[in-house]
């Protein structure tokens, strides 16, 4: 019988992020869980922030039916086969990182134990998303079709902690490797329970586990026995099993750049909790932060935007205010986040919002409605503060093209990567004064997003009563439409940027250059740092046109 091969190639980037380990793998992400009594409408909705400099490509993979036989090749970037995965019947359609069952899945690395990588286990992380994706229908189904996948194929990145969600659950499930020689994978996935939100950023978060609660918890056989065996945990001990001592000890840099971001988005929804930095700030007596917890209220689409895109403002590691945030309070930090100065290992912060990322999204599950209308998919390139989110419905059959191409290596105005990386690079110059002109064209984009959003799908509704195919067709030209309507706005506002602050001047409502100088307040740092060498001689008059006599 013939076999059709199905080439399942992975962008570059990703296979070098899960074949890494060690600090610079453990700060590349964040993800945000909420579930359906924890939010505003009662959608179960994860976020993802993919970070590192890539230029990624956005996928749409369309449902099939797969002869016996028929087989996925796992494929290296240089073209050679590394195996083979049996294909299933019927594979689903995928948009991004969700199906058309409204299954969306996120990630970030912790890396965990280096020596638990296999090197000779087939399916990166990344890959195993994708296929799941296409073969579960349900977060839960999600879950036992990586750990079924893991067992017959082996799993080859570092630790991994995986967000997923469904209409109606949301899961963290978190995996490692087990090492050299090793069969499978080591895993353990919870459901969140119903009106908490969960988060993790590069750390692994699931402590105890409730082994006798198969609803709630599952987990491999191995889980327990492979931490006895290499010595991460004693079951003699009076302290019950805990999966991320075990598996991801704390580290001190971990703490600074990943327990921090976890920190920010709890103490985002929850400040009547006043969660204490202790932890994150590495105090040794610091209790870590729950693995979920109660929002002080639900949690409506605006306010995930708004976790995603946080710079720590408000607390004492505000990264817009000091010195290190420049005369026009920039909140970027340029790589590397760890360094040394006369033998002293200092770090900067890093937040969820970063300009290294290459996508992120927000998912919306929503149980009260079909699939083909229930499922959005906002997702957005480059930095979540200066990005603009743009709504894709989970049964689109095309994609806007400004999303699907470009390449890291040539600036091209029809990728959307490089328009976003042009305003948002250009934006660093004066932060302060063009991050407003940002969030103005920003807000009017997504708020009307939002506020359409009743509308679309009150027509969605009556065209799923008859034509299916109209339906799917309607939905996909909305999504793609404005797609390039964002794209297309954010040319023109990153020339409407270079013609307003050029040459450190600023233009007035009338067009006219006006100079706006340096703030006070780094000025006042400026000369506490050298209070003689900007002063002017103290002889002489000032006249009216500013020269001495």
């Amino acid at each position: 019988m013939r076999k059709q091969i199905l080439s399942f190639l992975i962008i570059l980037t990703f296979i070098v992020f899960s074949s890494q380990t060690g600090a610079e793998e453990q700060d590349n992400c964040s993800s945000f869980l909420v579930t359906k009594g924890a939010s505003a409408d009662g959608a179960v909705m994860i976020t993802y922030t993919c970070d590192g400099e890539f230029h990624p490509r956005l996928r749409y993979t369309p449902a099939e039916d797969h002869k016996p036989g028929s087989f996925i090749e796992i494929k290296d970037w240089s073209g050679n086969i590394m195996g083979k995965v049996k294909q299933v019947p019927h594979t689903y359609a995928v948009v991004g990182l969700m199906n058309e069952h409204q299954l969306a899945i996120a990630e970030t690395t912790f890396g965990g134990r280096p020596e638990l990588v296999n090197r000779e286990g087939l399916l990166h992380y990344f890959q195993l998303m994708r296929l799941t994706l296409q073969r579960a229908k349900t977060a839960r189904e999600a879950v036992k079709v990586m750990a079924g996948l893991v067992d017959e194929y082996g799993y080859r990145s570092s630790g991994e902690s995986f967000s997923l969600a469904d209409p109606q659950e949301a899961w963290i499930m978190e995996m490692i490797g087990p090492g050299k020689g090793g069969k499978g994978a080591v895993w353990v996935a919870l459901r969140i329970p119903d009106g908490y939100v969960c988060a993790h950023a590069n750390m692994s978060r699931i402590g105890e586990l409730p082994l006798k609660d198969p609803e709630n918890c599952l987990y491999s056989k191995n889980v327990i026995s492979l931490a006895v065996q290499k010595g991460y945990y004693n079951p003699k001990s009076t302290k019950p099993f805990n999966f991320r001592c075990a598996y991801d000890p704390p580290k001190p840099l971990p703490m600074r750049t990943c327990a921090a971001r976890v920190w920010s988005m709890f103490r985002r929804c929850a400040p009547s909790k006043n969660f204490s930095p202790d932890f994150h700030r590495g105090v040794k007596t610091a209790e870590p932060y729950p693995l979920w917890i109660k929002p002080d209220k639900k949690l409506a689409l605006k306010d995930m935007m708004a976790v995603m895109r946080d710079h720590y403002e408000g607390t004492e590691y505000d990264m817009t205010k000091g010195i290190d945030a420049g005369p026009f309070g920039m909140p970027v930090r340029y790589r590397d986040l760890e360094w040394d100065v006369d033998g002293v290992t200092y770090s900067w912060e890093r937040p969820i919002s970063t300009q290294q990322t290459g996508f992120s999204f927000i998912s919306q599950s929503r149980s009260w409605l079909p699939d083909a209308i229930g499922g959005v998919y906002w997702y957005g390139v480059d930095d979540t503060y200066t990005t603009c989110w743009v709504p894709l419905y989970c049964c689109v059959r095309d994609l806007p093209a400004p999303y699907t191409r470009g390449d890291i290596r040539k600036f091209s105005w029809d990728s959307a990567w490089w328009v976003f990386n042009f305003v948002a690079n250009y934006a660093n110059l004066r932060y302060s004064d063009m991050i407003k002109d940002i969030q103005k064209v920003q807000q009017e984009l997504e708020g009307y997003f939002i506020s359409i959003q009743p509308v679309i799908e009150k027509a969605a509704l009556e065209l799923h009563q008859g034509d299916k195919a109209l339906l799917v067709q309607f939905l996909t030209n909305y999504s793609v439409s404005q797609g390039e309507r964002v794209v297309k706005r954010w040319i023109e506002l990153g020339e409407h940027l270079l013609t307003k602050y050029n040459d450190g001047y600023v233009k007035d409502e009338k067009g006219r250059p006006r100079a706006k100088g340096y703030p006070e307040g780094y000025l006042r740092q400026v000369l506490k740092l050298k209070p003689e060498q900007f002063k002017l001689p103290p002889w002489g008059d000032k006249k009216k046109d500013g020269r001495l006599d």
